[in-house]
């Protein structure tokens, strides 16, 4: 498959950062799940790093379960990652000495609530959207992916619906059945993805949609009510996307990620400058 080139003015990317991750209790006592590492970097890095691929320059998080986390690391994005020189005089000047291909990123942190879920933390940080952002990405803070950015964005505004999600396959967690006139026919011991499809994340969105179908109500759940309208109002296309798409909800989940980074090999990297 090719590559899409870097598209000037690409949309904006909203990712979802404010959940617990109870489910990665382990590492996420200490730090919320988008910021959990893989390899040096947390995960969130990864996926805005995947987007920056094909172009996209801003970014709005939206926080909530320790936020301050996310102030602290983007505050000092250029101190952690570039060797410094301070001055430790009255002013106290600071010297970057390496370039950092982030350089360019606009970052919006939106504290949208430590309690409210993901339709209601969308509509709170929507006000960060500019006028003319008729369009934009949304995605979650947990899952990394090989997509084509590009592609789905040109498949979104072919469809011309208020919402594209990515149709992806899951990682087989458990042994399947094969069933045939009501009886079993064969077993498969944990296949390495189902056939089946589910939303990844990696959805592009049509700012109507959040004036038709959202609210700031904290108790809001993007993935109910939301999604369910727009599937009923056929305003909802499905992009199918057949390659790598991984979520970090577990350990073992964890450590795969960070196997595949290690390994040099990570395939969600695969279109990074």
């Amino acid at each position: 498959m090719s590559l899409s080139k870097p598209v000037p003015d690409m949309p904006p990317l909203m990712i979802l950062c404010g959940g617990k991750g109870t489910r990665l209790r382990d590492v996420t006592e200490l730090l919320p799940k988008p910021m959990v590492p893989v390899g040096e970097q947390p995960i969130v890095w990864h996926i805005m790093r995947s987007y920056a691929a094909f172009g996209v320059r801003r970014f709005i998080l939206c926080l909530g379960y320790k936020k301050d986390c996310f102030v602290d690391y983007f505050l000092n994005f250029h101190a952690y990652a570039a060797d410094i020189t301070v001055q430790l005089g009255k002013h106290g000047a600071i010297t970057y000495h390496d370039h950092t291909v982030e350089s360019d990123w606009e970052v919006t942190l939106a504290n949208t609530g430590i309690d409210t879920m993901t339709g209601g933390r969308v509509a709170r940080a929507a006000k960060y959207l500019r006028e003319d952002d008729a369009t934009f990405f949304l995605t979650y803070g947990d899952g990394v992916s090989d997509i084509d950015i590009g592609a789905l964005l040109a498949f979104h505004h072919k469809s011309a619906k208020l919402i594209t999600v990515s149709a992806v396959h899951p990682e087989g967690r458990f042994g399947e059945m094969r069933l045939e006139k009501g009886m079993v026919a064969g077993f498969e011991e944990k296949p390495a993805r189902l056939n089946a499809y589910i939303s990844g994340g990696f959805m592009v969105l049509q700012k109507e949609f959040i004036t038709r179908y959202l609210s700031p109500d904290k108790d809001l759940f993007f993935e109910q009510a939301p999604m369910h309208r727009a599937m009923e109002d056929g305003e909802m296309a499905a992009y199918a996307h057949e390659g790598f798409w991984q979520c970090m909800d577990t350990p073992r989940e964890y450590q795969l990620l960070n196997d595949l980074w290690k390994s040099g090999h990570a395939p969600w990297a695969s279109r990074w400058n």
